[in-house]
């Protein structure tokens, strides 16, 4: 995808720049990945390429497992530009919460945290691992009278069975939710409640591994 004509530039970060336009008169979005000077031009190709790959695989792969995420609409391992799906009506999680927290009423947010335990033991079975789990990486498109969870930025994702991985997974969301919405335990509980719920494979062996994981990291905090 040599041409950017219809695309405008919309978001740049450390890895790479994100353009919104229009492909074949569907709203959408292309990721394109930053080539780094610091590191040697052959792993840096590597290195590049191996993530871009794996991003338009875990997308795929998550649509077949019955997951909602980004349609991938091009993939051009030439330039690591990837054309997805863009959601024109949407909303974070983070954005959706934080709009709820304070209401006398939490039955939204208790099933949206339901939902979300749902979605990612659903993506674990499937031995998919997102690598970023965060309230912003997940989102509802508008209105939100029906929720219905989308997976977005699949940048660091990959695929593996492992017990451990997955727990890592749910650590760094833990982490991220709570930072990112104090003092919302119980509604975490709720998640975790769901995901153990829903898990279907190891979910034993996984809630073992993520006590493990959860004591590394406190111990970690607390020397330092």
């Amino acid at each position: 995808m040599d041409d950017l004509r219809g695309f405008e530039l919309w978001k740049q970060g450390a890895e790479g720049r994100i353009y919104r336009g229009v492909f074949f008169d569907r709203p959408a979005v292309v990721k394109e990945r930053f080539t780094k000077a610091y590191r040697h031009p052959s792993l840096d190709q590597h290195l590049t390429h191996e993530r871009f790959r794996n991003e338009a695989r875990m997308l795929v792969r998550c649509k077949a497992a019955g997951l909602k995420a980004p349609t991938v609409y091009y993939a051009d391992y030439q330039t690591n530009r990837l054309c997805l799906e863009y959601f024109t009506e949407c909303r974070t999680v983070k954005d959706f919460i934080d709009a709820k927290l304070g209401e006398s009423d939490e039955k939204m947010l208790v099933a949206l945290m339901e939902l979300i335990g749902k979605n990612v033991a659903l993506l674990h079975d499937s031995d998919m691992i997102h690598g970023d789990l965060t309230t912003s990486n997940l989102i509802l498109p508008i209105p939100h009278d029906r929720l219905d969870l989308h997976f977005i930025d699949f940048g660091l994702g990959y695929v593996s069975h492992s017990a451990e991985d997955k727990s890592v997974d749910l650590y760094v969301l833990e982490r991220a939710f709570l930072s990112t919405h104090p003092n919302t335990e119980r509604l975490f509980a709720r998640l975790m409640q769901s995901y153990f719920k829903a898990c279907r494979v190891d979910g034993r062996e996984i809630a073992r591994k993520f006590h493990e994981v959860r004591m590394r990291g406190r111990k970690r905090v607390m020397i330092g």
